[in-house]
């Protein structure tokens, strides 16, 4: 084995400390899933039974195999792909198994190719809510704001380039003064922006009505999609079956204990999740203006929001600001698993990985760019009734999320809860006894059927 594809064993290599894993993986988990889409599908599917059934969700299915990735890339000490490899032989499994890594490479590439566009709309709109844009303007206006940056696509390649720029710029330094240095930044000035939205939402005078939405379960509301949708979204929330996971993995030192780890994870993404709505519901309601509009929450409901109430400028800066900061922290994941590759396999030094990855992501995120406007009448694979009206984005989307991504988490499952030996496993993940025997039925059947549904739900 050659230098490049050895362990991460140097200091230099890890993680300083427990804290810096669980910033940077929780950095990954949270992002634009949590302060976009999560309280927007809590409100289209009622409110508290939905958020009730997503808690047991995360438990069933999010966190057993965010303990089992992240416990597959420690174990490997290396990329994904060389992660894999190492352990289908060590393991003396099926080779097959190594398309996990695979998965993970290139699923966590097309993501941040369509993820950092969107990124760019955070970009985009601290600049607007700081002109004041949103000032006394009505929905016809806002919407209209929103449908003109759609169809620009200049100005979305341009975002789209300065948000890569971030990313490239803040994985090139390296794992200490880059990931770990932003991260140890990014992550606490989230939650301080968090938590000065939920204060601020506080005097809304609807923030009780908020409350009760999120809190009080009516089951009346709840649906058999929403069921699904729950289910769904506690899968991919923590950002498993994409590689993330096992890279960051890698550089986790040895001693510290992963069932812990990936619990304090899990409450965290949790947490901003919740925080998110209650800073989010409470200035919908007290505008008059419905929970459940869909993906438009965000840059269209909101901003109309943030126009009609007092220091609506400062505090429609600060949500983009922390948007952006979600964003970011999620973003500089994504791009880890294509540098790891490249390092080792290309034998290129960390900053040209950064850099060659990061070109090779915006480029094929200029489909995404063009997708909204130039390329929105074009459908690749529209002559197939399933992807009938679908754009590139659409495909790439539909690709990654419905497919890659509950693969990825389902062959990990299988993989750690069926195909490697049992020997060590136990350290390993960092439980015992019955609570280890607990895990694992849980890992080897719960999980697996729940990311099942989910596949299939998703085809249909």
């Amino acid at each position: 084995m050659t230098n490049q594809t050895q362990p991460h064993q140097q200091a230099s290599n890890l993680w300083s400390s427990r804290l810096a894993f669980i910033l940077a993986a929780a950095g990954s988990a949270v992002g634009l899933g949590n302060i976009w889409k999560f309280p927007y599908i809590t409100g289209e599917h009622g409110g508290g039974a939905f958020v009730l059934v997503y808690l047991v969700c995360i438990a069933i299915i999010g966190v057993p195999v965010l303990i089992a990735e992240t416990m597959i890339g420690r174990r490997g000490g290396q990329s994904p792909v060389a992660t894999m490899r190492s352990l289908t032989d060590s393991e003396g499994t099926a080779r097959g198994w190594r398309i996990i890594g695979w998965n993970g490479v290139i699923a966590s590439f097309l993501v941040l190719s369509f993820y950092s566009v969107i990124g760019g709309w955070a970009l985009v709109y601290i600049g607007k809510a700081a002109a004041g844009l949103f000032t006394g303007a009505d929905a016809e206006t806002i919407g209209g704001q929103f449908g003109n940056l759609l169809a620009n696509p200049w100005e979305l390649l341009l975002w789209h380039s300065v948000f890569m720029a971030i990313v490239v710029l803040i994985v090139g330094r390296g794992i200490r003064s880059g990931l770990e240095r932003a991260v140890n930044t990014l992550m606490p000035l989230l939650f301080i922006l968090l938590v000065v939205m939920v204060f601020y939402a506080m005097n809304s005078g609807s923030f009780g009505r908020a409350v009760d939405f999120m809190f009080a379960p009516d089951f009346s509301k709840l649906t058999t999609k929403g069921v699904l949708v729950a289910l769904g979204h506690a899968a991919f929330t923590l950002s498993i079956g994409i590689g993330v996971l096992m890279a960051y993995g890698s550089y986790l030192p040895k001693k510290v204990n992963i069932a812990r780890t990936a619990m304090t994870i899990a409450v965290l993404d949790t947490s901003v999740a919740l925080l998110a709505g209650l800073a989010i519901f409470p200035l919908v309601f007290a505008n008059g203006l419905e929970p459940g509009t869909g993906p438009g929450l965000i840059f269209v409901t909101l901003p109309l929001a943030f126009g009609q109430m007092t220091g609506g400028v400062l505090f429609g800066v600060i949500f983009f600001a922390l948007l952006l900061v979600a964003a970011v922290t999620s973003a500089i994941s994504m791009l880890e698993p294509v540098v790891e590759w490249l390092e080792e396999h290309k034998g290129i030094n960390r900053f040209k990985s950064a850099l060659a990855g990061g070109l090779a992501i915006w480029f094929v995120g200029i489909g995404t760019v063009l997708s909204f406007n130039v390329w929105s009448d074009i459908h690749p694979l529209g002559f197939l009734a399933f992807f009938e009206g679908k754009t590139v984005f659409d495909l790439l989307d539909f690709l990654v999320s419905n497919l890659m991504m509950p693969l990825g988490g389902l062959a990990i499952a299988l993989f750690a809860g069926w195909a490697m030996r049992r020997e060590g496993l136990m350290e390993d993940i960092g439980l015992r006894g019955g609570v280890y025997r607990s895990f694992m039925v849980v890992l080897r059947y719960l999980t697996p059927a729940g990311i099942l549904v989910v596949f299939l739900y998703n085809l249909i």
